[in-house]
């Protein structure tokens, strides 16, 4: 007998639907086969279908079981397939009768019947939705997750028999309650507060513009200036992820089982910090099967790079293209996925290897020689490709000692930068772009118009700061964030002037 169960699968951020044929015929020796290139987790789910029907009080047909997953050339990977194959054999073997097409099934089987939290719920339960779908079967870990999608009934079961009881009319399985996406959405917990931190107003002020027109920073400076502090204070500033931000964030937590069971969507913008030990493919993304790096992990949220020049060459020049695009294509010989990587870079550096260079109270150590070495670990390119570029004195003993908690809060700053990202949200709500920092060059003469005294300080600034095409650009962007904060339709020069202060600067040695 033929049996059919729907199921899905993800590859990179999209998912495509797959149908789970289970045949078992009359005839033929015992054997149990999956077809429709498996892989090692998937031929595994043999011991756990078999051991799950069992336990929980069904017959395992001793037949010649054949599953095929198609279509037949997409690699499949991952246990999800566990619950449509068991389903697919209790049909096949007259022991369940069969379920409307309508219908997906996702979800690990334990050996026990009881079902897992697994992994890519959300992008899977959009595809049912897409597809028309009326139902999703998912495990009871995966509900909250899955319950953000609308105009779909989500069934959260503990086990195969929950189940298989429900099909058989007796036993009901409650529709998990739909949550609304704008009530969970929130700012970012910070670690400090940027009242906590002493001084450094200029820092501060760069930041600020940073977080309004999400603008990537090179912050350097004497140890003990403060760079760890501001980054880490810096979540407390960012706005208010959108519901597409949200979605878009919360698929790729979800396909890399970093969303928790009691999560249903990411609520506030990525903050991540990997060690400089981290490889390129930790970076960047990859692997047998291509899974998402930091920078794709940091979608929409922040990368931030401590001791950015102790990081590997490779590694650094690793970022360029997703810098530049906006997103990571990974190539393996089964094929090629693209990542988003819309990520806001704070990279932070000492200026020399004992750090007080330039220093007016510590004479630094280094020879030349090692200075030279250790900037040129940083490429011009990767340079040329960060918005903003500020430098951290060490603080004055007064101001060291002085009372903490004088400085503006986060939260003010950051009613500041939501408003700034709200005016940006509405110019751009016809187009693909999200903040200042996204746009392209002809989008840039098409939203920031500049007049004539502007555009004659611009090509003094190219003249005499040897500015390359793309520091113009960031020039003019961050120029449009900082009329954007104070609530200016138009650019002027002063909002230029201020914006020739974040260039990238040669220091000499």
């Amino acid at each position: 007998m033929l049996a059919k169960v729907f199921s899905g699968t993800t590859v990179g951020l999209s998912a495509t639907m797959i149908e789970v044929e289970v045949d078992i015929p009359e005839e033929g020796l015992p054997a149990f086969n999956i077809v429709g290139l498996p892989d090692k987790a998937i031929e595994e789910s043999k011991e756990r279908v078999r051991a799950a029907i069992k336990n929980s009080g069904a017959d395992f047909p001793i037949a010649r079981i054949t599953v095929n997953l198609a279509p037949a050339d997409l690699p499949k990977n991952g246990p999800s397939y566990d619950l449509p194959i068991a389903l697919g054999i209790l049909m096949a073997s007259g022991q369940l009768s069969p379920i409307s097409e309508d219908t997906l099934f996702i979800g690990e089987l334990s050996l026990d019947g009881s079902l897992r939290h697994t992994n890519g719920i959300l992008p899977l339960t959009y595809l049912a939705r897409e597809k028309k779908i009326k139902s999703v079967y998912v495990p009871k870990a995966n509900e909250m997750e899955a319950s953000v999608v609308p105009d779909i009934d989500v069934y959260p079961a503990e086990n195969l028999l929950q189940v298989v009881r429900s099909f058989l009319k007796t036993y009901e399985i409650g529709k998990a309650p739909k949550q609304s996406l704008r009530s969970l959405l929130k700012v970012g917990d910070a670690e400090f507060d940027f009242s906590e931190v002493v001084g450094q107003e200029c820092a501060k002020r760069a930041l600020e513009i940073a977080a309004a027109g999400s603008h990537n920073v090179f912050m350097v400076g004497t140890p003990g200036s403060g760079k760890t502090m501001l980054a880490r204070a810096f979540p407390g500033i960012l706005p208010r992820l959108t519901e597409e931000e949200a979605l878009e964030v919360t698929k790729i937590y979800s396909i890399t089982g970093n969303l928790s069971p009691d999560q249903s969507i990411v609520i506030m913008r990525p903050f991540r910090s990997p060690h400089h030990t981290t490889s390129r493919i930790g970076l960047i993304g990859g692997g047998t099967n291509p899974m998402p790096g930091e920078v794709s992990l940091a979608h929409r949220g922040v990368l931030f790079l401590d001791e950015f020049p102790e990081f590997p060459r490779h590694v650094l020049e690793s970022l360029r293209q997703p810098m530049e695009d906006g997103r990571v294509s990974i190539s393996r010989a089964k094929g090629t996925v693209t990542y988003p990587a819309q990520f806001l870079l704070i990279a932070a550096s000492n200026p020399c290897p004992c750090g007080y260079y330039g220093d007016p109270k510590r004479a630094c150590k280094c020879m030349p020689g090692a200075i030279r070495r250790y900037r040129q670990r940083i490429s011009g390119p990767i340079l040329d490709r960060i918005d903003m570029h500020i430098s951290l004195p060490l603080l004055e003993a007064q101001k060291l000692v002085g009372k903490e908690g004088e400085g503006e809060k986060s939260g003010v700053i950051q009613a500041r930068v939501q408003k700034a990202r709200d005016i940006q949200s509405k110019r751009y709500k016809d187009t693909k772009f999200k903040s200042n920092s996204e746009l392209s060059s002809k989008a840039i003469k098409e939203f920031c118009p500049l007049s004539n005294e502007c555009l004659t300080l611009l090509r003094s600034a190219v003249s005499s700061m040897n500015l390359s095409a793309r520091q113009y650009h960031k020039v003019v962007k961050i120029a449009r964030t900082i009329a954007d904060l104070v609530g200016e339709k138009d650019i002027n020069i002063n909002h230029i002037s201020e914006a020739l202060q974040y260039r990238p600067k040669d220091m000499e040695i």
